[in-house]
């Protein structure tokens, strides 16, 4: 092994150790607890070296989200390909959007609510955040019966409003899966 693959395996082992500890700070304290300074002690090296491989508190938020993206993309895929028919594949899709985001507070945050430089419109998107996407019009866009984008743009916004009130108190936790199930029931196909 030479010199400069160690010094490159080593500095991916440094990212992810910054990524992980952001990650981690943000779900115990919440966002405003992710700083720099506290990553830095936190993983035990200077924040010379945190700017070395990030070069601000919003491009370790975007590292943390395109983290998440992969995971919520695995996690709609998996629960898509475990149905039976696309009226099932939907609403296991739905379900495990919505769930993603209750169980993963801090995590949805960095990927949908704080500003970073994450785009899933455009070409040059992360894979993972087209991987996400793509989840929903393959789960939407047959039992629709039509391939407009717009489906699957206006389920994902309706998710995401269900998922952000409820999860802020604006919606009472007790009738998320009826709405939950409504809005699916909007876009599941005729029978």
């Amino acid at each position: 092994m030479s010199i400069q693959t160690r010094r490159e395996r080593e500095r991916a082992e440094r990212e992810r150790l910054i990524v992980t500890a952001a990650r981690e700070l943000a779900e115990s304290e919440g966002w405003d607890a992710v700083t720099t300074r506290r990553l830095a002690a936190e993983i035990e090296y200077s924040q010379p070296v945190l700017y070395s491989h990030f070069e601000s508190k919003d491009a370790i938020v975007a590292a943390v989200a395109v983290q998440g993206f992969a995971e919520l993309a695995r996690e709609l895929r998996a629960a898509r390909t475990a149905t039976v028919g696309p009226a099932e594949a939907l609403a296991a899709v739905g379900a495990a959007y919505a769930d993603f985001g209750g169980r993963r507070p801090a995590l949805y945050d960095a990927m949908f609510t704080h500003a970073v430089d994450l785009s899933s419109a455009t070409s040059q998107a992360p894979s993972a955040l087209r991987g996400a996407f793509g989840e929903l019009p393959t789960a939407i866009l047959p039992p629709a019966g039509g391939d407009d984008p717009a489906l699957a743009e206006t389920f994902w916004g309706g998710l995401h409003g269900l998922v952000t009130l409820t999860r802020s108190g604006r919606l009472p936790r007790a009738g998320h899966d009826r709405r939950l199930s409504l809005l699916i029931g909007h876009f599941a196909p005729r029978r």
